[in-house]
């Protein structure tokens, strides 16, 4: 006599809520709504910037209605962007390795080797994250114009670096207290120095957070206003951002020409963001959770 099981009932599933449900159909509507806000300004000036001048005084809210470079043609020679360009990856790629190359390693400090005050001049570094630019922009003008260092690239580098490496100490060093001491110890067991466990053990381990560091620090470098403007005084190297600031003086009325000068200013950075994408979002995630 064979017996039969009967088949079990399928596992029902719990569905959301219709409260759940709504809330969750709203955080997504905000979402697209601020996404859309956010977006369409940079949508703005693509459009205005490839559209033909003509186009553009008669409707300027039109999106794509024509297609024209001269708008960029008048932006990159008569506006001097060209040279702008060029005096900003001058003043951003120099002062970003800088950042990279120091925070890593006074990171590497306070998070591996032990000396007396460690903790206390680490907290003075983070210290700086918390005094403005503001308070000390005319005193290092003045010291600045007694070393000679206005109106050069070496001069608006360092200060440049100066303002990022607060930052990127607290970053890396949090990146290098969560490496097993395992490693260090088994590589100083076999005689390594102590900057051979830097360079070839710690460094190569922390390179999607030098990634982000290096990201963050080019994008505020490269956006910043205030320092080119006040320690340029002459404009030797202007960068985009001042030179961009200096053609909308003459050009309030032309906005062609000052949206292909705002295009050409923000493309490079997106481009960058767009390439790294993945290492600066590793280099987040992973600072998040080791912070």
């Amino acid at each position: 006599m064979s017996t039969t099981t009967a088949p079990r009932p399928a596992p029902v599933r719990n569905r959301p809520s219709p409260r759940r449900q709504a809330s969750r159909a709203a955080r997504h509507t905000l979402l697209v709504v601020l996404s859309l806000a956010t977006l369409f300004p940079v949508v703005l000036a693509v459009s205005t910037a490839l559209k033909t001048p003509q186009d553009v005084r008669v409707n300027p809210f039109g999106l794509f209605t024509s297609f024209s470079t001269e708008n960029l043609v008048t932006a990159w020679t008569v506006g001097d962007f060209d040279d702008y360009l060029l005096n900003s990856v001058l003043l951003s790629v120099p002062s970003t390795l800088l950042v990279v190359a120091l925070s890593t390693m006074a990171g590497y400090t306070f998070a591996r080797l032990p000396f007396p005050g460690r903790s206390f001049a680490f907290y003075l570094v983070v210290l700086g994250l918390l005094v403005p630019f503001f308070t000390y922009m005319i005193p290092l003008y003045f010291q600045l114009r007694s070393f000679g260092l206005l109106d050069s690239l070496v001069g608006t580098n360092l200060v440049l670096a100066t303002t990022g490496l607060a930052f990127g100490t607290f970053f890396m060093r949090a990146f290098f207290s969560d490496l097993p001491t395992e490693l260090e110890q088994a590589a100083r067991i076999d005689g390594a120095s102590e900057w051979q466990i830097f360079l070839r053990i710690m460094v190569p381990m922390v390179g999607s957070g030098m990634a982000a560091l290096a990201v963050f620090t080019f994008l505020q470098n490269w956006n910043n206003f205030l320092v080119p403007l006040l320690y340029q005084p002459n404009g030797d190297y202007r960068p985009l951002t001042t030179g961009l600031y200096l053609f909308l003086g003459g050009r309030s009325i032309d906005i062609g020409p000052l949206a292909a000068g705002t295009l050409i200013t923000i493309l490079p950075v997106v481009v960058l963001f767009v390439a790294l994408q993945r290492q600066v979002t590793q280099g987040i995630v992973s600072g998040a959770v080791k912070g």
